[in-house]
């Protein structure tokens, strides 16, 4: 009797055992990243746009129109009032919700595949480890270039609407996105709407910086300090903002001097490299640098934001 009382008891161990090393393995819900792409574009424009107009302004104009940052800024609410920092923030209201929707998404999938498949692949009944900064700037590289191909006409149409000075919207040549897209189109075609891509593809190369060094932060604060979770992604995500702009900004300057350059007539700069030389001969090397300072006190507290909001959605989501 206690024979059979052993077999019967033993019976729904064997079975558990069995259910728990065959049990599947859940697979991942990619669509997270995406979703916390869209709240991370809203906070970034709502945090960031006055100052890019300004930077954009500074970038595509020469010394006698501005004498510096606070000079346009205050230029431009004393003659556009405070909308005109917000000129131009329909496309990337839009734009950065699909941008950094595709932008954060395909990083969390690219992360997701080169630690799978290059770094660390999975190994029966071992644990898998971290992805390495290099996988994270490597991540960073290919979802740049993914979303170059969303951003390339947003930051077009944006660049073109910013350096509309008239405060008289009958004046300006576009009243607004959807006609600056459409004049575009017409004029010159889909090669039109997507001038620049190759000066877009080139800067967002440097998205390496940003995604290996916000890793970097992430860590060293982790192992540092007893920051929340979301303090964490504040500072990391600021401060690896501000070090992707130190090396990236010559190439943004060069890329808008080629977004808002003619499409027809009066075409300057064919390629990106005479674009770069225009630069050099009108300022020399602090030509490249011209609007830093908006940019730079923009990339902290607008990146530092947009990765909270995207952190805490991911956070909030079922994985």
């Amino acid at each position: 009797m206690s024979a059979t009382v052993m077999k019967t008891g033993e019976k729904p161990a064997a079975t558990a055992l069995i259910a728990t090393t065959e049990e599947p393995k859940k697979s991942p819900k990619h669509y997270r990243g995406f979703v916390a792409g869209v709240f991370s574009g809203i906070a970034k424009l709502s945090v960031g746009h006055p100052f890019d107009t300004v930077k954009v302004r500074l970038q595509t104009t020469d010394k006698s129109h501005f004498r510096g940052p606070v000079d346009c800024l205050l230029q431009t609410i004393r003659k556009e009032g405070f909308r005109g920092l917000y000129k131009g923030a329909t496309p990337p209201l839009v734009g950065w919700m699909f941008m950094d929707s595709i932008m954060l998404g395909s990083l969390s999938m690219y992360r997701r595949l080169l630690n799978d498949s290059v770094f660390n692949p999975p190994r029966l009944g071992e644990t898998q480890g971290k992805l390495p900064i290099l996988g994270h700037a490597t991540a960073g590289i290919m979802a740049g270039w993914t979303v170059s191909f969303i951003a390339a006409p947003v930051e077009h149409i944006k660049a073109r609407l910013q350096v509309q000075y008239a405060a008289d919207k009958s004046k300006r040549l576009y009243s607004g996105p959807i006609d600056c897209l459409q004049k575009i189109y017409r004029g010159h075609g889909v090669r039109g709407v997507y001038h620049g891509l190759s000066a877009t593809l080139l800067f967002r190369t440097f998205f390496c910086f940003w995604w290996g060094t916000y890793d970097l932060f992430t860590r060293q604060l982790q192992k540092h300090t007893d920051l929340s979770a979301p303090s964490i992604n504040f500072w990391a995500g600021g401060l690896s903002a501000q070090v992707f702009w130190l090396t990236s900004y010559p190439s943004d300057v060069v890329k808008q001097r080629i977004m808002t350059d003619p499409l027809g007539e009066g075409r300057q700069f064919p390629r990106w490299r005479d674009a770069a030389k225009a630069v050099w001969r009108e300022n020399g090397w602090r030509g490249y640098w011209r609007g830093f300072a908006p940019c730079f006190l923009r990339a902290f507290p607008a990146n530092a934001m947009a990765l909270v909001a995207f952190e805490g959605v991911m956070r909030a989501l079922p994985e």
